[in-house]
């Protein structure tokens, strides 16, 4: 509420509003914020049944990773999030992604964090697909974003992208994504309540998703066979599925 409050009144954006807010608490509390306590609680981030490996199987990323060589394809994992990448850097499954886009902090020579680097915000996310599309994977280099290349030269083509959101923020990049032949995947938490789910039913009515599922990683799930069925129709168009498969 508070961070809401003063993003109003400065006409601000809420993620840097938010993130400033933390540094001012900080330097109130004296309990500075630096990337090693970021990282820690990022650890503490609990996960979705399926996406580590466990004692039921292989996990959720061995598993589509497999299926995509199974039909031809190199299998590339990002995230684009409105919650700060130095946390993702400590969450247990932070290696199996290509890249991270995330919002972050600027660090003085101690490593305290002393003010916001980037916010990735509701419409800020939607460039980052461009980014990957072109794979200009940093935030700062726009001068090959704007540069004119050919489809054909691009390393990850839109039609071969499958974005799974489970949040408001991600709504413009579903629907982006909709729109540029990829595929868009609303995942929302198994115990949702009421409200999530007339979120839900809207995203379908209105188009601005493929697909809807549980957030459940597990093989043999919803979510678990829409993600393999797409990977197979990316592979029948882009010509990489085998014979007889």
């Amino acid at each position: 509420a508070e961070a809401e409050a003063l993003t109003k009144d400065a006409d601000g954006d809420g993620i840097l509003m938010y993130m400033q807010l933390m540094l001012a608490h900080a330097r109130q509390n004296d309990a500075p914020i630096t990337r090693e306590t970021l990282r820690e609680h990022g650890q503490d981030v609990k996960l979705f049944d399926g996406l580590k490996s466990d004692l039921t199987g292989k996990g959720w990323f061995d598993r589509i990773n497999a299926k995509g060589a199974e039909y031809g394809l190199d299998i590339e994992h990002y995230i684009i999030s409105a919650g700060l990448e130095e946390m993702i850097d400590g969450c247990p499954i932070r290696d199996e992604f290509h890249h991270v886009f995330a919002s972050k902090f600027v660090y003085d020579k101690d490593g305290v964090a002393i003010w916001p680097a980037v916010g990735v915000n509701y419409t800020t996310k939607t460039q980052y697909l461009f980014r990957i599309n072109k794979g200009v994977l940093n935030h700062w280099e726009h001068d090959k974003i704007n540069k004119f290349m050919a489809d054909d030269d691009r390393p990850v083509p839109f039609e071969r992208m499958i974005f799974l959101g489970d949040g408001d923020t991600d709504v413009p990049t579903m629907k982006m994504m909709h729109t540029k032949g990829g595929f868009s995947i609303a995942v929302y938490d198994p115990r949702f309540n009421e409200k999530d789910q007339k979120k839900i039913y809207s995203l379908i009515s209105e188009d601005r998703v493929n697909f809807v599922a549980a957030a459940d990683y597990r093989e043999g799930s919803a979510l678990d066979l829409i993600v393999k069925g797409l990977i197979g129709r990316i592979a029948i168009n882009a010509g990489t599925m085998p014979d007889g498969v």
